[in-house]
């Protein structure tokens, strides 16, 4: 007997599917299963709502924006290492978390995802309570159309990095002093200025001094190494504010995990400790290495000859090398532009707090326990009798 055949159903449309998830976010900002959707406001760019999810490898071929560009070496060594670095950190409590990076997505006008901005950030110390993000790239096509659009992609990425990081006490974060958009976004989400640094770019002479003067007492120039990495901890302890030393919150195996070994000390030999100190940070994308110059300020003397001996260890002859320097420090300023070092900019160190609600389901059960016992102890009560099992 014939039978019809079943009705065919359409395929439901993945880009209903994508917009049903989207759902205006709470006043607080605070998102649920790492999905943070949020209405954004101004130019047509932010017509759609802005969707923020952990990098995956298929946003690789996306983020084609020249503003993404620079940034894909880094985001596939991410990806490679994702894997390893949460088993390792699974398994070894002191490993150093994973980075994170996310990726801000809209639909465009044919409905399909495009990315908008980038956030990547990392633990500051082993720890985790202290977080910094490293890139905030949004992309070129976007800051065309209104600076309410980039500020609205900025708060999202950075609201959902602060909501990811459970652990984190506090957070980081720099932004050049001309960058009011910037400035101000992070303003909004609590973050506060530090410190003004100003960057200097010095050129390393072409070929290192024959017999450099010696050293003035009894102090010794040092590569850094794990035995002696305690005396730059103590250093950078006595010349860092005390409101940022508490947020940063840095142990000594941090110090070496962040400038790789790659560090010179000048150790008073008499008092076994370090007066001045120069280690890397990073690898400028101008080209040459990212230092900081750390000097007791008991020992400014030395900014002159000795101060330019520890540069010169670390930059390669004929190297540029880029420098951060306080820019209340006049005399720092002064020695380096005898040095012929150039200015290249301020740049801004913010920084926030992180207060989270703890859970008092544990403490009440405790209290209540404690009360219980408590109330068996008062006067003119009778007291409970003790349970006897059968005989």
């Amino acid at each position: 007997m014939p039978t019809s055949p079943p009705s065919i159903q359409p395929a439901p449309d993945l880009r209903d599917a994508w917009r049903s998830e989207a759902q205006p976010a709470s006043v607080d900002g605070a998102s649920s299963g790492g999905l943070l959707t949020i209405p954004a406001s101004g130019g047509t760019p932010a017509a759609a709502p802005i969707r923020v999810t952990p990098l995956q490898g298929w946003h690789l071929p996306l983020l084609d924006d020249p503003a993404f560009l620079p940034l894909q070496p880094l985001l596939q060594r991410s990806l490679l290492l994702s894997v390893p670095r949460h088993l390792l950190s699974a398994l070894v409590q002191s490993a150093r978390q994973a980075p994170l990076v996310l990726v801000a997505s809209q639909l465009d006008a044919r409905g399909r995802s495009r990315p908008v901005g980038l956030l990547l950030a990392r633990a500051h110390n082993r720890s985790g309570s202290c977080w910094e993000v490293q890139h905030l790239a949004l992309a070129s096509w976007v800051a065309e159309h209104s600076a309410g659009s980039c500020r609205t992609i900025a708060a999202a990425l950075l609201r959902e990095a602060i909501n990811r990081t459970r652990g984190a006490a506090s957070w980081i974060a720099t932004a050049s002093s001309l960058d009011t958009s910037r400035l101000a976004t992070l303003r909004e989400l609590g973050f506060q200025p530090q410190r003004t640094q100003r960057l200097w770019h010095w050129q390393a002479p072409p070929a290192p001094a024959p017999s450099p003067a010696p050293l003035p007492g009894a102090l010794q120039l040092r590569p850094l190494q794990r035995r002696n990495a305690a005396l730059l901890w103590h250093l950078e302890q006595a010349t860092c504010p005390a409101p940022l030393r508490q947020l940063l919150d840095r142990r000594v195996e941090d110090l070496l995990d962040r400038s790789e070994g790659r560090g010179w000390l000048l150790i008073d030999a008499d008092r076994n400790e370090a007066v001045a100190a120069v280690r890397w940070l990073a690898d400028h994308p101008a080209g040459g290495p990212l230092v900081e110059l750390s000097v007791h300020q008991a020992w400014s003397h030395l900014l002159g000859a000795p101060c330019e001996q520890l540069l010169s260890s670390l930059a390669e002859p004929g190297q540029p090398l880029w420098l951060l320097s306080d820019a209340d420090d006049g005399a720092r300023q002064d020695w380096l532009c005898r040095l012929g070092a150039q200015e290249r900019g301020d740049e801004v160190l913010m920084a926030r707090t992180v207060w989270r609600r703890q859970e008092g389901s544990v403490s009440l059960r405790a209290a209540h326990r404690l009360g219980a016992v408590l109330e068996q102890l008062q006067p003119g009560r009778r007291p409970v009798p003790t349970p006897v099992g059968q005989r």
